[in-house]
């Protein structure tokens, strides 16, 4: 709760009764990164029910919340990090945790025993690095159809020269060339295009982030670079950073 955009967390505080008085609604997931991944899977209509899915920098844990809820059967968690995911998932059955382990040379025996459930499902949310090096691995940790939702930061996949102040990339055409790289890479590995939308958050400095949906079964006709650049200029405009 707030009171005149002042945090107050004592019970009992007494305030104005001319004060601007809000209170925050709780999250539905363990982060804000949920939402994101939310909105993909409802916007693509992705069945998680069931299945078993990988979380490639799990970090809280606000995709691998998303997927439980939506009936995820079993989510290995990876993130080069250590004691940051959430301690309710950290001790679900349902979460396998694989703490300081780099995704990029992740290799399936290293993550799964015999008889073990392999995923073909994966979600993906790094920082730091791009996404055209985790994929060579992420292919291989995964079983057909797999299916991937990718969060696309630009900021990780442009070169330093195009990224402005803070660390924003502003210009949706840089935007659309982020992802193209990062899905020609994809399809160079076997993965086919599905589908492509934003992210209803930006990232802590203003960063717009996409969502790249892939699998090996898809029927539709490979994305193009302007095709991109239509849900890239979309983004800015529905953002507020046109």
């Amino acid at each position: 709760m707030t009171v005149n955009e002042q945090i107050i967390d004592k019970p009992g505080t007494e305030v104005d009764v001319a004060a601007q008085v809000k209170i925050k609604e709780r999250s539905r997931f363990v982060s804000r990164g949920g939402e994101k991944l939310a909105k993909g899977l409802e916007l693509f209509a992705i069945s998680v029910n069931g299945r078993v899915c990988l979380d490639g920098g799990i970090s809280t844990g606000g995709f691998t919340d998303c997927l439980l809820q939506a009936g995820a059967k079993l989510v290995y968690g990876i993130d080069v990090g250590y004691g940051q995911t959430d301690w309710g998932l950290r001790n679900n059955p349902q979460v396998i945790l694989r703490e300081r382990t780099n995704l990029r040379q992740l290799q399936p025996k290293d993550l799964y025993g015999d008889g073990d459930a392999i995923p073909d499902l994966a979600v993906v949310d790094v920082s730091f690095i791009s996404l055209t090096k985790i994929l060579p691995a992420l292919w291989q940790l995964t079983q057909p159809p797999r299916e991937a939702v990718l969060l696309v930061k630009p900021q990780f996949e442009v070169g330093k020269s195009r990224v402005g102040k803070k660390g924003v990339v502003r210009d949706p055409h840089d935007q659309a060339d982020a992802i193209f790289q990062v899905w020609q890479a994809a399809e160079k590995l076997g993965w086919k295009y599905k589908g492509l939308t934003w992210s209803p958050i930006t990232g802590p400095a203003g960063n717009i982030e996409y969502l790249l949906w892939l699998n090996m079964e898809s029927e539709m006709p490979p994305t193009d670079l302007n095709a991109i650049q239509q849900v890239t200029k979309s983004a800015m405009t529905d953002l507020g950073n046109s």
